[in-house]
């Protein structure tokens, strides 16, 4: 089985990972009719000595892993059917596979995660609302597209075809700066994404893919709890404060990340506003423009500046 751990540099160009994120112990979803965990075209049920097969599935469709156990029973597919094959569902009994649970650190179930490409990404502990699940669905779809993997399981198959499984290519600096990622060379990775925005300084893409490998940069090497202790005994240091700031955001507590530093922003000296306002810039483009919380905190940032 492929290794279900993931770093920031997993996936190819400009990915916001954390708004994939989700809280722990999501509030349960309005009861529904349990999905069905026999194979079918989009669904299938996977233990240890077949999830291989669904890790390479993921490499040309994006594939949802539910969770489930005795009395927990899977409900997701029918919401995954309703994606036309462009999502697969892998359910896994958590009790029967016991290394596969302990693989993707699941402590409780139901719970969920994506892999794309081989790589996972935990999306939610409990099942919320299919509301709230089919916008998690479109991001990963998002992400997935991002990454090139764009295939479609036919209905009645269960594997893609090779002419839906083809992978769109990267410009080139783009290329790059993904493989530097994948080698952790996050200074090549910089330098290629810099070159990509001063050839097309309108190349959001590549915008993006930079803010993140500086947040990437930024965090190699640091330790969680020294980071958090130091924010904790310096509340008005602006460098402790953005570095815990940027674990927060890696984390995917978004609305925590923006509330520290709007929180410290007036206390600071010219310098140390500026420094928020960049790091700032970074996030929103990281987080998305359009995001709803990145709306907001623009707003409140705003205002603390005029």
């Amino acid at each position: 089985m492929a290794d279900p751990t993931l770093s920031g540099s997993a996936l190819r160009g400009a990915v916001d990972l954390s708004g994939l994120v989700r809280a722990a112990n999501a509030p349960a979803a309005t009861p529904r009719t349990a999905g069905a965990s026999a194979t079918t075209a989009f669904v299938r049920d996977v233990d240890e000595a077949t999830f291989g097969d669904v890790v390479e599935l993921s490499r040309t469709v994006p594939v949802i892993v539910e969770f489930y156990a005795d009395g927990i029973a899977p409900v997701l597919g029918s919401i995954i059917a309703a994606y036309d094959g462009r999502l697969a569902l892998a359910t896994v009994d958590g009790n029967a596979s016991p290394q596969l649970a302990q693989a993707f650190q699941i402590h409780q179930v139901p719970a969920v995660v994506a892999l794309v490409g081989g790589r996972p990404l935990p999306l939610f502990v409990g099942i919320p609302s299919d509301a709230e699940v089919r916008q998690v669905l479109d991001q990963v779809l998002e992400l997935a597209a991002q990454n090139g993997i764009v295939g479609v399981i036919p209905a009645g198959d269960s594997e893609p075809s090779e002419a839906d499984t083809a992978e769109a290519p990267l410009p080139p600096l783009h290329q790059e700066a993904y493989d530097a990622i994948s080698d952790g060379d996050y200074a090549a990775a910089t330098s290629a994404y810099r070159t990509a925005i001063a050839q097309n300084p309108r190349d959001q893409l590549a915008v993006a893919g930079l803010a993140q490998v500086l947040l990437l940069q930024r965090l190699d090497g640091l330790v969680a709890a020294e980071v958090r202790a130091a924010a904790a005994a310096q509340p008005d240091d602006v460098d402790a404060q953005l570095a815990v700031a940027d674990l927060d955001l890696s984390g995917g507590h978004v609305d925590d990340a923006f509330a520290r530093l709007l929180r410290v922003f007036p206390t600071q000296s010219a310098e140390g506003k500026a420094a928020i306002r960049t790091r700032f810039l970074d996030y929103f483009e990281i987080v998305g423009t359009d995001d709803p919380r990145t709306i907001a905190a623009r707003r409140a940032l705003t205002t603390l500046l005029y």
